[in-house]
């Protein structure tokens, strides 16, 4: 015979004894009379990611209330999915002080300025060897950048600079780097040789982009002592680049004034989750003290949501 378990023997504990991850009072609410911004956000479950979303706003509030550092850093989806307005918003409210961008997204943040529209067919162009083959905004940069290396200017100030000097923009209103330029803000852009398509055109110059974008690393790490103790570093759809210069810029940051900073809060907010991110933005910065968080899904949705709930939390702030 093929021996059972008897079950009849088994030990059971009183529920009362029992550790439970979820209570009652965690759950969601259904719309009530009040349908406001806040009591949709008092209205999620306070688990799981929802709870991390609320810690995340709270970061970001009260290093605003704090004057502490909160750098945006991104990548190009989060410009040509149209979140410019709110994140200059942020900026705008002395929230956000700083923004680090890769070199896409200050292609289209230049190209949303100066035409209107941006983000091309890259199958189509690849096809006939048209792809990133626009001349105004090949042109258009890389004479930015030599300007940039010739008045010592970092890449992201000289883009900026550039857009200010033009009188026929398209969309100025909706350029970050021309609006942190006028805002006061630091905006640094973070080059990739070889992986934009103004490295394409004939007018690239390698000693302008390496001389103007290395600036802003540079740039970079002068500002990360500023999240020290409150501060929070948010990485919104940025895989690779901003999150492998992030952990660089931090070392020099700590090496130049002895292992600060330290207690600050990072977030990873992309539409899936990657490596990258995950250890050298929530992961490692973090072990010397702070937390860091993953939020996932849709920037057109989640980045309105964060700027909201920041901006609804220090309105409702005595």
């Amino acid at each position: 015979m093929i021996p059972e378990a008897d079950l009849s023997r088994l030990r059971t504990v009183p529920i009362a004894r029992r550790p439970n991850k979820v209570q009652a009072g965690e759950f969601a609410h259904p719309p009530g009379a009040d349908r406001s911004f806040g009591a949709f956000l008092d209205a999620l479950p306070d688990l799981l990611v929802a709870r991390d979303f609320r810690r995340v706003v709270q970061a970001v509030a009260g290093a605003a209330r704090a004057r502490r550092g909160v750098v945006m850093m991104l990548g190009g989806h989060v410009v040509k999915t149209g979140l410019s307005p709110v994140l200059v918003e942020l900026m705008r409210r002395g929230i956000v002080t700083h923004v680090a961008m890769n070199g896409s997204a200050a292609i289209h943040d230049y190209e949303i300025a100066r035409f209107g529209a941006t983000s091309e067919d890259v199958a189509a162009g690849l096809r006939d060897g048209t792809f990133g083959m626009a001349e105004e905004t090949g042109r258009g940069m890389n004479e930015a950048f030599v300007a940039g290396m010739e008045a010592g200017q970092g890449m992201g100030e000289a883009v900026g600079a550039a857009l200010a000097r033009d009188d026929g923009l398209a969309n100025a209103d909706l350029s970050l780097l021309l609006q942190a330029r006028r805002l006061g803000v630091t905006a640094t852009v973070h080059a990739a040789l070889g992986a934009e398509i103004v490295h394409q055109h004939p007018s690239a110059s390698g000693a302008a982009i390496g001389d103007t974008s290395l600036r802003d690393f540079r740039r970079l790490a002068a500002a990360l002592p500023s999240i020290h103790e409150g501060g929070v570093v948010l990485n919104i759809g940025s895989a690779v680049i901003m999150p492998e210069v992030f952990l660089k810029a931090l070392t020099i940051a700590r090496n130049l004034n002895e292992g600060r900073p330290v207690d600050f809060t990072t977030c990873d907010l992309d539409m899936q989750r990657h490596y990258r991110p995950r250890v050298n933005v929530v992961q490692r910065p973090t072990l010397a003290g702070g937390t860091g968080y993953e939020i996932t899904g849709h920037h057109e949705i989640m980045v309105p949501m964060l700027a909201w709930a920041v901006i609804e939390a220090l309105d409702a702030a005595p």
